[in-house]
């Protein structure tokens, strides 16, 4: 076979997930706004939706080169809607895709090889277990409650994806390389590992790089403290430090203490303290801080997950007193 042209490969590929990347949105808006239509009629939309993911996986797969029947290309994909409310910034709804495509034949070439799709703020922020960021980097002006340009933007990141690690150390690896945003090729890299210190406290420490033709640098760091109180209940610290450079600099730090109890049925909830800030000129500024309480669970089916949030939280630096904030995610996995 002949070797694979990159630019080729990720300019067909891209404007294959771009063309169906509106009809699966679409899909799973229908199926979240009509939860009183017949069981069997989502169930049906639903696998519709798998379908024609796996069916894009096999042609992807068939155009680099000889499939294998026994191991037929897959994907995943999560597909969310985030609706978040304050009193100062009113209501906005955004879109969010993350998808991840198993690639036999691509893995020929190389063991370890993915495609990752979507928006990658769901990767770099998945350690956090409230949600801090909002919808939109710069509040929406007007009457306005959905932003088409960032929305369409920030889901549309897609790379190639080596995943490995160091076994003798026990560090995990991802190394990304695509492109995102329409122009901005990227490399991104992440490093964690884990030190178990006893059957009950353990520290986890992440680190992410990406460096874009047109976005330039990021840097985030997440540093985590965990102590396990139960099999279904644990105590975690999480740090974050996040750096960007591109025409400005800017340093951001955070911090979340918060106890998360696991039940059946993929049922969780979380509460806590967050706090956090800006980091200028050598000095750390205490911008936000307040109590958060989250909830997830499945809704009328297992694929289906609705996660809602109420957080009381400030802004000094725009002069914010605290006040109540809400977010909801409703979530379709396929």
């Amino acid at each position: 076979m002949q070797a694979v042209d990159s630019r080729h490969f990720f300019a067909k590929a891209k404007q294959e997930f771009l063309m169906k990347q509106n009809w699966i949105t679409a899909t799973i808006f229908s199926l979240a706004a009509l939860p009183s239509l017949a069981g069997s009629w989502v169930d049906e939309q639903h696998g519709n939706v798998k379908t024609t993911l796996n069916r894009w996986s096999h042609s992807i797969d068939n155009w680099i080169g000889e499939t294998d029947p026994s191991n037929p290309a897959s994907a995943t994909l999560r597909v969310m809607f985030d609706n978040e409310w304050n009193r100062y910034d009113g209501y906005s709804i955004k879109p969010r895709i993350r998808a991840k495509i198993k690639l036999p034949a691509l893995k020929k070439h190389l063991k370890n090889l993915s495609l990752v799709f979507g928006d990658e703020d769901l990767d770099n922020q998945s350690r956090d277990n409230q949600q801090l960021h909002r919808n939109y980097r710069a509040p929406l002006q007007g009457d306005k409650k959905y932003d088409r340009k960032q929305a369409r933007d920030d889901n549309a990141s897609m790379a190639i994806r080596w995943s490995n690690g160091i076994k003798s150390l026990g560090i995990e690896t991802d190394l990304d390389v695509g492109v995102r945003s329409g122009a901005d090729i990227f490399v991104r890299a992440k490093a964690s590992k884990l030190w178990q210190v006893n059957e009950q406290y353990s520290v986890r420490l992440e680190q992410i790089y990406r460096y874009g033709s047109n976005s330039k640098h990021y840097l985030r760091t997440n540093f985590e403290n965990k102590f396990t109180e139960t099999a279904r209940r644990f105590i975690n610290n999480h740090t974050y430090l996040q750096y960007t450079h591109d025409n400005d600099e800017e340093l951001f730090w955070g911090n979340s203490l918060y106890r998360q109890h696991t039940y059946s049925n993929f049922k969780r909830l979380n509460y806590g303290f967050n706090f956090g800030g800006e980091i200028e000129h050598k000095k750390v500024d205490l911008n936000y801080y307040g109590p958060f309480i989250n909830w997830r669970q499945p809704i009328l089916r297992q694929w289906l997950f609705i996660q809602p949030e109420v957080n009381f939280y400030n802004n000094r630096k725009e002069d914010r007193k605290h006040t109540l904030g809400a977010f909801l995610r409703l979530e379709a996995i396929f």
